[in-house]
């Protein structure tokens, strides 16, 4: 097969989360531990980060692998998803994985991917783990796809394990309380090896203080840690915690890698460079004032929607599509109602149809116009917005992978 046909078979024949919802969700790891054991373990051929949590999970792994990467060493970074090329998920030192690993890769083991009908992210990471151990990695960032303690990237051992922070976001699977989202989260906490906890509540930070004592591993709470001002390419408000988990993290590390300041102050400010990171805060145009982000639940866009308020323009234009299993009563709210709506729908299976999303929105006091495409959305919006405007384009990581 070719490249295009290899990332159509993997995208269509087999279950994807991302794109299909509950129906890709295994409830266990007895796939993935089959996987490796095929692969012959592909998982304890390199050293590893594993980092987690509700949102800026992509922003947290792309500061900690450019910063490994300004200090000299060979960093393999996985993420998801992606949002132009499949290849972006797998990356050594910013450069994608090569179309023909991918293709040989799935070649070799098509057969033992169907025999044991292999989830979309049970085949990629490994594919991931397999490239990363045969490219002889110093060093891999892991970033979990969902949850954590049944991710299939929770069969790692770390050398530390990051929690981001914990919000509301895929109820259907993870719980329906912060305490049991937590739960979720904390299943990459593992024995005898520490771990960073971005952001804490109340309802959540005794969770994670009985899991680490039940696996007696030291914890670490970066948000009680004092803010340092270095540059970062990434403009988000919520990079101010974000990069609170990474120095954190940073520091645990230096007793294994030679990390000196400088190579923190390179990595923060060459981080869209070095990992090929977009989608976080990205400025599109500067007249009218354009920006889109991935942030897609209440914890992310009630931060991203305060940043915006920040600003000075005229009037603002958000162009919103988002999945049709988001919980709208939970992010509608946050929305402004004194700006104009172009409602759309993302082009992936699950996108929401955008007349529905129009009505839900009413009932919250948004309104606008209904678009057959994002990019159709996002047109009119520049055609409409003055230069003392401000436009948002927002709502999924679907929408904005459509855009930038």
């Amino acid at each position: 097969m070719t490249y295009q046909e290899t990332t159509t078979w993997l995208f269509n024949q087999l279950p994807m989360f991302q794109m299909q919802g509950a129906s890709a969700y295994k409830k266990d790891l007895t796939n993935t531990l089959l996987l490796v054991e095929h692969l012959q373990h592909p998982e304890t051929k390199f050293k590893s980060i594993h980092v987690a949590g509700t949102n800026g999970k992509g922003s947290t792994s792309s500061m900690l692998a450019s910063i490994l990467q300004e200090a000299g060493h060979k960093v393999g970074l996985y993420t998801s998803p992606h949002l132009k090329d499949f290849r972006e998920r797998i990356r050594i030192n910013g450069e994608m994985i090569s179309e023909a690993f991918v293709v040989d890769f799935v070649a070799q083991n098509k057969s033992f991917f169907e025999d044991n009908q292999l989830s979309f992210f049970e085949m990629t990471v490994g594919l991931a783990f397999d490239y990363f151990a045969q490219e002889q990695v110093d060093v891999a960032v892991i970033e979990v796809g969902m949850g954590g303690r049944l991710d299939s990237t929770n069969v790692i051992t770390p050398l530390v394990s990051v929690i981001t922070n914990i919000g509301f976001d895929h109820t259907q699977f993870l719980g329906d309380t912060l305490p049991k989202i937590a739960a979720e989260k904390a299943g990459i906490i593992k024995s005898n090896i520490p771990v960073v906890i971005g952001e804490y509540s109340e309802e959540t930070k005794p969770v994670f203080m009985d899991k680490a004592k039940l696996e007696n591993t030291p914890i670490y709470f970066a948000q009680d840690n004092p803010e340092v001002a270095y540059e970062c390419a990434l403009l988000g408000d919520y990079q101010v915690h974000n990069k609170k988990t990474v120095l954190q993290a940073i520091e645990l590390l230096q007793s294994q890698f030679n990390i000196e300041e400088k190579h923190i102050k390179l990595g923060l400010k060459n981080v869209v460079q070095n990992t090929g990171l977009f989608g976080r805060w990205q400025i599109l145009k500067q007249i009218p004032f354009t920006v889109c982000d991935t942030a897609h639940n209440s914890h992310g866009l009630k931060i991203v929607l305060n940043q915006i308020q920040k600003f000075h323009f005229e009037r603002l234009h958000i162009v919103l599509g988002v999945v049709n299993d988001k919980d709208l009563d939970s992010i509608l709210p946050l929305f402004p109602k004194n700006a104009n709506y172009y409602f759309c729908k993302p082009n992936v299976p699950r996108g929401l149809n955008p007349e529905i999303l129009q009505k839900k929105a009413t009932e919250f006091g948004l309104s606008g116009e209904v678009f057959n495409s994002v990019s159709e959305a996002y047109e009119e919006a520049i055609n409409l917005a003055k230069d003392s405007d401000f436009i948002y384009i927002g709502g999924s990581t679907f929408v904005v992978a459509e855009i930038v």
